[in-house]
């Protein structure tokens, strides 16, 4: 991890949010500005990235300098345990400290190269993925970590922000609070996710 300069890490306390889709963009982006970017998804038991980038049955190669990434991009590599399974749509099933054990592995052993952001995809919950993925990079300083969520029923319609724009801004503005900047919600994504496009 002496070599990446960013870590940040993509959370969601609730699975299917779109955090695997965020993260993927968030690494195109960076590699769209020239940027040197891993992704590692770290979702153990349902690993999306492989499929999401049309990247199913791909393999990884291990040299005496470590595992290496899939590249997407000459400037993007790609690490999940979806390259590692013989059948992307069977479950895997581990307990906890097989799971840390990939995970730890994932963190010294793939050979990344110099990266400027590594962006890491990790499963929704509260698991010991999380706790894991936290102290393994703890030593090395998170950068970021970026909590994903979208509530399609608050309950109380005034509640919701125009989405025509601005609203999210106004309230930071209200708040105190810098905007950072807006994902754009696109319904076409998670159909082309799940297309592998």
């Amino acid at each position: 991890m002496a070599t990446v300069k960013h870590k940040i890490v993509v959370l969601s306390g609730k699975g299917g949010v779109g955090k695997s889709a965020f993260s993927a963009q968030l690494a195109f982006a960076f590699a769209a500005m020239d940027f040197q970017v891993g992704l590692l998804d770290i979702d153990i038991c349902g690993p999306s990235i492989p499929k999401m980038l049309g990247l199913e049955g791909q393999e990884i190669h291990q040299s005496n300098i470590g595992w290496s990434p899939i590249y997407v991009e000459s400037n993007l590599g790609v690490m999940s345990i979806g390259f590692m399974l013989p059948n992307p749509d069977e479950a895997v099933i581990w307990r906890g400290p097989r799971k840390n054990g990939l995970i730890k592995q994932f963190l010294k052993e793939v050979y990344w190269g110099e990266l400027d952001f590594l962006v890491v995809d990790a499963p929704p919950g509260t698991l010991d993925e999380h706790i894991s993925i936290v102290q393994f990079l703890q030593a090395t300083g998170i950068d970021g970590a970026v909590t994903y969520s979208h509530n399609p029923t608050t309950g109380v319609p005034d509640r919701f922000f125009d989405t025509s724009g601005g609203g999210a801004a106004k309230m930071c503005t209200d708040m105190g609070v810098p905007f950072l900047g807006e994902v754009p919600l696109d319904p076409q994504l998670s159909k082309a996710a799940e297309e592998g496009r």
